[in-house]
C-alpha cells in the first residue's frame, strides 16, 4: 500500500505544472517557460448572436466560404430531394447551420487537429449539415429545386405557445417557480 501511495505522489508531482520563474529570456523581451502567456484569441460566436457590422461581417466571410468553396465542391445537384437557394442569406436557420459547419471547419483544418482533422469534418460535421440544411422538407424545400427554376421563399416560423401568447397579452410573466409540478397521487 505505501508503494502504491508514493507512486501516486510521483505521479502527481510530475503531472503538476512547473513553478513560474523569471524568464532567462526576459532581457529580450521574450517570455521563457513559465512567463507570460499569450492573451487567447476571442471565443467564436453563433452569427445570430451577432448584430450591426460584425454580423455582416461575418455574413460576408461566411457567404465567401460557401459560394467560393462549399458549394462547387460539396454542392452537388439542386432537385427536388436537395434543394438550394441562392439568397439562402434570408434564411437564418441556414444561416446559423452553414455558420457552425464553417467553424467547425477552420478548427479541423488547423494543423493542431492533426491529419484526420478533415475526415472528421467530413463525417461528423459535413454530412448531417448539408442533409438537414438540403432535405426535401428542410429550410429551402420551397425554394430552388431545380436548376432552371431559381425560386426563394421563406416558410413561415411555428406560432408561439399558447402559454407565451397568453403571457405577453396580460403582460405578465407566465405563472409557476420554473421548478417542476409536484405529481399527486
Amino acid at each position: 500500500m505505501e508503494q502504491s501511495a508514493q507512486q501516486a505522489r510521483q505521479l502527481d508531482h510530475l503531472a503538476a505544472a512547473p513553478a513560474p520563474g523569471p524568464s532567462r529570456f526576459a532581457a529580450f523581451g521574450m517570455p521563457g517557460f513559465g512567463g507570460p502567456v499569450a492573451a487567447a484569441p476571442p471565443e467564436p460566436r453563433p452569427i445570430l448572436e451577432l448584430e450591426g457590422e460584425a454580423y455582416e461581417d461575418e455574413l460576408d466571410a461566411l457567404s465567401d466560404w460557401v459560394d467560393d468553396w462549399l458549394m462547387p465542391v460539396h454542392g452537388a445537384e439542386v432537385t427536388t430531394a436537395a434543394p438550394w437557394c441562392l439568397r439562402w442569406q434570408e434564411h437564418e436557420d441556414v444561416v446559423a447551420w452553414l455558420h457552425a459547419l464553417w467553424l467547425a471547419y477552420q478548427q479541423h483544418k488547423d494543423p493542431e487537429a492533426g491529419l484526420s482533422g478533415m475526415f472528421v469534418w467530413h463525417r461528423d460535421f459535413l454530412t448531417h449539415a448539408i442533409a438537414a440544411i438540403r432535405a426535401p422538407g428542410g429550410p429551402l424545400s420551397a425554394c430552388m429545386t431545380s436548376p432552371e427554376r431559381p425560386a426563394h421563399r421563406i416558410l413561415p416560423a411555428p406560432p408561439r405557445s399558447a402559454r407565451t401568447e397568453k403571457a405577453a397579452v396580460t403582460g405578465s410573466e407566465p405563472s409557476g417557480t420554473g421548478e417542476p409540478d409536484e405529481q399527486t397521487s
